[in-house]
């Protein structure tokens, strides 16, 4: 089950479990060393609450869409028309804010669509969810779709939208920008009795403002809930099967949707697949074994780079600097330009940030140099902003505060300190840069005022359609080893693995082998072989 970021002060450090295009994003940030947003989009108001009526029988209202919200993660226009001059479309889906009361509460679904450009070779909708738990679909399409999936276009109507408590679809809402500011700075792996007590009243005081602020949705937001609604937009959308492509949690969200509806599959792809056979200490283990194979293989390319490694000239070396430069940041953060300090936290998910991609090393190299050489920390602040979804005029998308709310309803566990602090040698070992910040991210939920529905994932889909299982071996948020456990989940003759032999976090889009067999299987029906490496 996903165990990820949240907006207690403990939420940040663990990473998200999300795919969006980080060169473009993060090139931004290094040109200015301050976080620029991207051009996206949005649909209808937060707290617009759609009409009553019988829910399969309605027609989306589709129109232009609206500049993005600062909920769904951006402060720019309206998408730009895709090459061939398509324009994007927004509506808003109506759906019960109880699936056990269907007649009860109604929310709006806020979806994006762009049709296909060959109507009559047309398969019908694809739809989309980039994982999070968290991150807005009406936002990332816009901006993933002008590069990757205009193939995909030629028979699909490209589809996405923001789930349940996302964005704008009845988001949660936790603590203002300012306090999030604060909370974020707080110390993640505290070491004394003072920041211990510090980071839990904190952590109290944020369940408490999202309770206050969101208490009526928080029951709600469940993945299955999500699978839910992501059945009645298919029927909606008047397609007889679901065609989907889930990143990350959208793995997860579509093995839910599988669990639940497998007749209702039709052609299916998870890319950088959660672990479904992990409790969230197990995941949270992984997580931190992941990103720190991910760094070890950044120093080893940094030290073979040419240019001197800012941290050493070996892997071992560059550990030992970055652990250093993480404990001098505890007694004194460095200044940046926008008034910010950069606490030894927010470097921390800086440098989980640029490892989410290959092409973001530069990056992290550069970050590194800073605040190093010139002993400041706009860079590392910058991606570190980019994880947390701040935009450059200090304001934040929502991913955080419904990260928490969905992962905190969807795992039942709940961890107390004592717990964490007997688990502290095993995370070190297995990371002796994340190990004890991730270890303390487990009190994620501890207060939470909502029970967490199971401990595992269900995905036996008996009787569904194959789904592609793609897994990358250098994946530092979704560990590989996640993608054949989860192909022998959903069951004999469903699960059929694609091993991707690589860095980053997904790898549809940025790796020709892996895109080539995906569009083979959407487009075409041609299944790859169980077992297929693309190197």
């Amino acid at each position: 089950m996903a165990t990820t970021a949240g907006s207690s002060p403990w939420g940040h450090s663990p990473s998200y479990r999300w795919v969006v295009p980080p060169a473009r994003r993060v090139g931004a940030v290094a040109a200015a060393a301050l976080l620029a947003a991207t051009a996206t989009t949005a649909c209808s108001g937060d707290d617009e609450r759609p009409d009553s009526g019988p829910l399969t029988a309605q027609k989306l209202d589709w129109k232009s869409c609206l500049a993005p919200s600062p909920l769904q993660g951006a402060d720019s226009g309206r998408p730009e028309p895709l090459p061939d001059g398509t324009d994007w479309e927004c509506a808003q889906l109506t759906a019960p804010l109880d699936w056990a009361k269907p007649d009860g509460e109604r929310i709006g679904i806020a979806v994006i669509r762009a049709e296909a450009k060959d109507q009559d070779r047309r398969i019908g909708s694809l739809v989309f969810n980039f994982g999070g738990p968290g991150a807005s679909g009406v936002r990332t399409l816009p901006l993933a779709a002008q590069e990757k999936y205009e193939k995909l276009r030629t028979r699909y109507d490209l589809v996405s939208f923001d789930p349940r408590g996302v964005g704008a679809s009845s988001p949660v809402r936790c603590v203002d920008d300012k306090t999030l500011d604060d909370l974020r700075a707080i110390d993640t792996s505290p070491d004394d009795a003072a920041e211990k007590k510090a980071a839990l009243t904190a952590a109290r005081k944020t369940t408490e403002a999202c309770e206050k602020n969101s208490g009526t949705v928080l029951p709600h937001v469940h993945t299955a809930d999500a699978a839910r609604d992501m059945d009645l937009l298919r029927h909606v959308l008047g397609d007889r099967k679901l065609n989907y492509l889930g990143f990350s949690y959208g793995t997860e969200l579509g093995a839910v949707y599988a669990h639940q509806f497998p007749k209702n599959v039709g052609r299916v792809v998870f890319d950088a697949v959660v672990d479904p056979t992990e409790d969230p200490v197990q995941a949270t283990l992984g997580q931190a074994d992941g990103f720190q194979r991910a760094l070890d293989n950044f120093l080893e390319d940094c030290a073979e780079d040419g240019a001197p490694c800012p941290v050493g000239a070996d892997p071992q070396q560059g550990v030992t600097r970055i652990t250093e430069l993480l404990d001098r940041l505890d007694d004194e953060p460095l200044p940046t330009t926008d008034g910010r300090e950069l606490t030894s936290s927010l470097a921390l998910s800086g440098i989980i940030s640029a490892l989410y991609s290959q092409e973001s090393w530069t990056y992290l190299k550069e970050g590194l140099q800073e605040a190093q050489e010139l002993k400041t920390g706009n860079l590392l602040l910058a991606l570190s902003d980019v994880l947390a979804g701040r935009d450059e005029k200090g304001r934040y998308s929502n991913i955080q505060a419904a990260n928490t709310a969905i992962v905190c309803a969807d795992e039942k566990p709940r961890y107390t300190t004592e717990d964490v602090e007997a688990r502290l040698p095993e995370f070190r070992k297995a990371s002796p840069v994340f190990g004890e910040s991730l270890a303390w991210g487990m009190l994620q939920c501890t207060d939470w005022p909502v029970a967490g529905e199971a401990e595992r994932l269900d995905v036996t889909a008996k009787g569904s359609a194959p789904i592609v299982v793609v897994g990358t071996t250098g994946d530092p948020a979704t560990p590989y080893e996640g993608a054949r456990r989860m192909a022998d989940g959903l069951g004999e003759g469903v699960g059929i693995e694609v091993t991707n032999r690589g860095e980053g976090h997904g790898a549809y889009g940025s790796r020709n082998c892996v895109t080539g067999v995906v569009d083979a299987y959407l487009l075409d029906g041609k299944l790859p072989a169980d077992g297929q490496v693309c190197r």
